[in-house]
């Protein structure tokens, strides 16, 4: 059988592009979120509040150790993106090989470090002396899908960089799928296995991804996809994965500032309260569905970026940034709308206390009038880690939560001493960071690296002059 090699992004239409390569993301996005839908629909209905509070304070633990495995395959998606866009396969393949050593390596390593400290990470969040023993086995027993989650993000990655979006896709179906028909059975204990309640969710999550993880490496092996994880040549992992670190590292730095920003933002509203915590939870479902589209099409951003740029087309580049914008905004600003609009029938798919949804109908006509500014950032970050200047993007990360929201969040709700306080913070957050971005991005300073060592090809357009300037090919 043929092997999946992708799609080469350098010509044609970019629109065309990046509606393409993104649908199958948003699909796979969607997917996964309505997992996330029905799995608090299960713990929040028929589990309690408790169960939905433990959730929601373990959740930023779990994602500031999956963040750093997001981070690093981040990297791959590059140097795969500019690699396969100019060609060099031989290149390619060494990244292959390298990021499956360091990647399941780390996913290791963190497993055991999330374990061990597990405990006093829920201390330090102050999670409620009523949820903290449930919180702390939730937590361990999902981080036993780490090394596994840590293979699917690899996995994902290495496809997205030579174009195909469409393979991951299709795992991720069935990966959710089965996840969904199994979580209740272990939840309530039906066809004669245990009752395990809340765990029963973790342990789901585990087989599911242990299935989805085996299936989607065998199919790669039978295809001969050229991205396929193989038994690694030792002599090129050196040279090869200095590289895969300086642009991971920094991308890693940046995924887990936002994680570890989140934990302590959520430090700061259980400090509020359970009441407080449930309904950040139930608020926090609604951003899953705003930010997908934004960072749906900021991964299609970053990789056609890569693609163009490896290939010399500077002149493309510019034009994936307008239709970004376009796309993403356009589709982030209807989801804004709906979720200031009506946002006690969005929050009611999830909890029935009245208690619970005043503090998430607060937190959404908040931060919901805020979800486009989050889309437009993406578009700017897509395009500067599609260059490998992942370093910036993380410097942009360090200003918006920890010189605004974290320390705002804190001050401001003391001072106002409500919740509301962090509700703000965070949309504050948000607008810093799409200014510091956006300035850098019309800098053009970004493109400066790889125009020294740039292939002959069309020069670089100033990104100052975006909307004046017209490839024909849109």
């Amino acid at each position: 059988m043929k092997a999946p090699l992708g799609r080469d992004l350098t010509t044609g239409s970019i629109p065309r592009h990046m509606v393409a390569f993104s649908i199958p993301m948003l699909l796979g996005s969607f997917l996964q979120t309505a997992y996330s839908f029905i799995n608090a629909i299960w713990v929040g209905r028929f589990l309690g509040t408790e169960a939905l509070a433990a959730v929601t304070v373990s959740f930023p633990v779990v994602f500031v150790l999956f963040s750093i495995g997001m981070g690093l395959t981040m990297a791959t998606s590059i140097l795969v993106s500019q690699n396969y866009g100019a060609k060099r396969m031989d290149e390619l393949r060494k990244v292959v090989d390298s990021s499956t050593v360091l990647i399941y390596s780390l996913g290791l390593v963190l497993t055991a470090l999330g374990e061990w400290l597990a405990p006093s990470i829920l201390r330090l969040m102050d999670t409620p002396p009523e949820i903290f023993a449930e919180s702390v086995s939730y937590l361990r027993v999902f981080l036993l899908s780490m090394p596994l989650g840590f293979g699917l993000f690899l996995t994902r990655s290495l496809l997205q960089g030579v174009g195909d979006s469409k393979t991951p896709l299709y795992f991720q179906a069935g990966s959710v799928l089965f996840t969904i028909a199994l979580d209740p059975v272990l939840m309530f204990g039906w066809l004669g296995l245990p009752k395990l309640g809340l765990n029963g969710t973790a342990w789901a999550t585990v087989v599911a991804q242990l299935l989805a993880l085996i299936t989607l490496l065998t199919y790669l092996r039978i295809k001969q996809a050229p991205v396929a994880p193989r038994l690694p040549r030792l002599d090129h992992l050196g040279p090869t994965t200095l590289k895969t670190l300086r642009i991971g590292v920094p991308a890693a730095v940046q995924q887990s500032l936002v994680s570890i920003g989140m934990v302590f933002v959520t430090g700061i509203v259980n400090g509020f309260g359970e009441v407080a915590t449930a309904a950040f939870g139930a608020a926090s479902r609604i951003d899953q569905i705003a930010f997908m589209p934004a960072m749906t099409f900021g991964m299609a951003v970053s990789t056609l970026a890569g693609q163009n740029l490896g290939a010399g087309r500077y002149d493309r580049v510019q034009e994936v940034f307008k239709w970004g914008c376009i796309f993403s905004g356009g589709v982030t600003l209807l989801i804004s709308a709906m979720a200031v609009t009506f946002p006690e029938a969005l929050l009611s798919m999830f909890v029935s206390d009245p208690a619970v949804l005043a503090p998430g109908v607060e937190y959404l006509h908040i931060v919901g009038g805020t979800y486009v500014l989050f889309a437009l950032i993406f578009v700017s970050n897509g395009v500067i880690n599609g260059a490998g200047r992942t370093m910036m993007t993380t410097v942009f990360s360090l200003v918006s939560l920890w010189v605004v929201r974290v320390p705002v969040a804190y001050w401001l709700s003391r001072r106002m001493d409500n919740v509301k306080g962090v509700w703000l913070a965070m949309a504050l957050s948000f607008a810093v960071s799409l200014a510091v971005s956006m300035a850098y991005y019309f800098s053009g300073r970004w493109q400066k690296p790889l125009l020294k060592n740039a292939p002959n090809g069309p020069a670089a357009p100033n990104p100052g002059e975006m909307f004046g300037h017209e490839t024909g090919e849109a």
